[in-house]
């Protein structure tokens, strides 16, 4: 019988047992070879199971965020990175080049067809509730969607393996398994992950949905509607990626009417500025009195269990220095205590240093986006990336909060993810207004009253779902009275107090699409999303030149004499892809 490798991560499914204490339960357990007998017995085997398939995935991290911001425009290499990260970088990758091998992916997609086949084997001789089988056989098909997504981001045609296999290197051989192009990719999957029995998260109370030493379990796992919408997005059917979108969007949109019912993931205003991630001031118009603990950059250093965590992420995972794994990004980002691998690239600061913040009290506006100044930093005379280090250095001195601390978090997708994609369908199917209210001033400014009479306006009601919403707020005098379910939608320039976007009435799509790609680089750089969106849009438009030019800019801007080399290089579809060899 085949064997399987199971190495424990942060937790194990029996915290939900109390007999076991919290630091009991997130020992990391010696790897072992288990026979399937021995493993499937019941629920608890199941997780366990469940929790090795995403400890494995915690590996990947660095592989993560190097193939998809380095390959792109915003991330360069430093000078203390080796020739293996340079290649990505200026897209001359070689076969032996460690990043670029499909094989980490495929050793994780195999153990997935192993768990699935065993999942079902626990099913059928009734090891498992129905409801414990759907649940977790869901959760690890979409977390293999997710992964062949990245296999066809970065391969362009790779094999679609869904048996266990004794020999993972039979996958190299094409007349065993061969490639499918990307689009076709795309077909297997989206037919795959819309057939999965469950689409929601774990429901409170399941032994994968707790909190254990402050972390809340439920963030640690892929978002089936997520995956779903992203597929959709990329085959180009809009309507659908929208509506896997605003479900997730309508998340909070029940229960108790307040802040949560507002605000979590519809990017909603609130009192409390450590749950809304605002940029503001404490003096208006005034650069030098930027907030800086708390708001927007405060999100990125939040505890998990903090309400203004919860609102923000989707999905985003810890990693504590008492257990495996490693905290890869230290090594990566850091000038103190790592190797200062990697670093914002000059056409990243020349993006937000570019922007215009809005007029306030008779001041001009701020001329740059602030996001820019929280997302990196100067230490030591060195630009540094700042995002992932902010729970292992103090913002205040750069000091490490504690000696051999190496806390952080590795990030995945965040509600601007949702909106920018959700905006970017909603564009393409046609509904220019709406896509530009979600980057820029929010539904209600797209879509502004003329008076404290709003009956009319701040809303889409007229649209068919998933296109229709209610902004709708009279003011505590309006007639008739409206605090409706998206009335707190601001936007995310509004939230970043940036001025909105002009878009030119005689080709808003283009214009959209681009203005709203740009704000996902100022919102979400380095969050692993940056190639993706670079490839997607050039697909889109059969277009290689909106990916191309933007490589060329960063290399010229860095001194880098292969530019223009490279630039021909990406305007053949072909090089866009790694070498499949391992």
């Amino acid at each position: 019988m085949k064997k399987f490798s199971i190495k424990h991560w942060m937790i194990v499914a029996a915290t939900a047992m109390s007999t076991l204490s919290c630091s009991k339960a997130l020992e990391e357990l010696p790897q072992d070879e288990l026979d399937a007998s021995q493993m499937y017995r019941n629920v608890y085997d199941a997780d366990a199971a469940i929790i090795g398939i995403y400890g494995k995935f915690m590996g990947m991290a660095e592989r993560y965020v190097l193939l998809n911001e380095l390959r792109a425009d915003l991330l360069e290499y430093t000078d203390n990175a080796n020739e293996d990260l340079r290649q990505l970088s200026t897209h001359n990758v070689s076969a032996d080049n460690p990043y670029a091998s499909p094989r980490p992916f495929y050793e994780l997609i195999v153990n997935c067809n192993d768990v699935l086949r065993n999942f079902n084997i626990m099913r059928a001789e009734n090891k498992m509730k129905e409801a414990e089988y759907q649940q977790r056989y869901s959760d690890v098909g979409a977390m293999r969607s997710f992964l062949y997504l990245q296999l066809g981001i970065h391969f362009g045609a790779v094999p679609y393996v869904t048996d266990p296999l004794v020999n993972i290197s039979a996958i190299q051989d094409p007349n065993k398994f061969p490639r499918l192009p990307f689009n076709v990719l795309l077909d297997s999957l989206i037919n795959f992950t819309e057939a999965l029995p469950f689409k929601n998260q774990y429901p409170t109370g399941t032994t994968l949905n707790i909190t254990v030493d402050g972390y809340p379990t439920q963030k640690f796992f892929i978002n089936k509607k997520v995956i779903l919408g992203d597929l959709h997005l990329w085959k180009g059917n809009y309507v659908q990626a929208a509506t896997w979108y605003r479900e997730v969007m309508e998340t909070g949109t029940q229960g108790a009417i307040n802040g949560s019912y507002f605000a979590f993931y519809k990017l909603g205003w609130d009192s409390n500025g450590d749950k809304d991630h605002y940029i503001s001031y404490s003096r208006a118009g005034d650069a030098s009195t930027l907030v800086t603990n708390s708001q927007w950059r405060i999100m990125f250093e939040q505890p998990m269990n903090s309400d203004g965590f919860n609102w923000e992420w989707v999905w985003a995972m810890p990693f504590d220095s008492k257990f495996k794994p490693e905290n890869p990004f230290i090594k990566l980002f850091s000038p103190i205590g790592g190797s200062y691998l990697v670093k914002p690239s000059r056409e990243a600061m020349d993006k937000w240093n570019n922007e215009q913040q809005r007029p306030a009290q008779g001041t001009p506006g701020i001329p740059y986006d602030a996001r820019g100044l929280l997302t990196w930093r100067e230490i030591g005379g060195k630009p540094v990336v700042m995002k992932y280090l902010y729970n292992y250095l103090n913002y205040t001195n750069n000091n490490p909060f504690a000696a051999l601390t190496k806390n952080g978090k590795w990030f995945l997708f965040r509600q601007t993810h949702l909106h920018m994609r959700f905006a970017e369908a909603a564009n393409r199917a046609g509904k220019h207004r709406l896509a530009w209210g979600f980057f820029n001033s929010g539904i209600a400014g797209a879509y502004p009253a003329p008076s404290s009479t709003v009956t009319d306006y701040q809303n889409t009601l007229w649209e068919a779902p998933p296109f229709n919403f209610d902004a709708r707020n009279s003011g505590s005098s309006g007639v008739p009275y409206y605090r409706a379910d998206w009335y707190r939608n601001i936007g995310v320039r509004a939230r970043a107090n940036l001025v909105s976007l002009e878009v030119p009435a005689s080709d808003s799509l283009v214009a959209i699409e681009n203005g709203l790609i740009h704000e996902t680089a100022l919102e979400n750089a380095y969050e692993g999303t940056r190639w993706p969106d670079l490839v997607r849009v050039a697909l889109r438009r059969n277009d290689p030149a909106y990916l191309a030019d933007k490589i060329y800019d960063k290399l010229q801007k860095e001194g880098n004499p292969a530019a223009a080399a490279v630039r021909t290089k990406l305007m053949n579809p072909e090089n866009w892809y790694l070498p499949f060899k391992w």
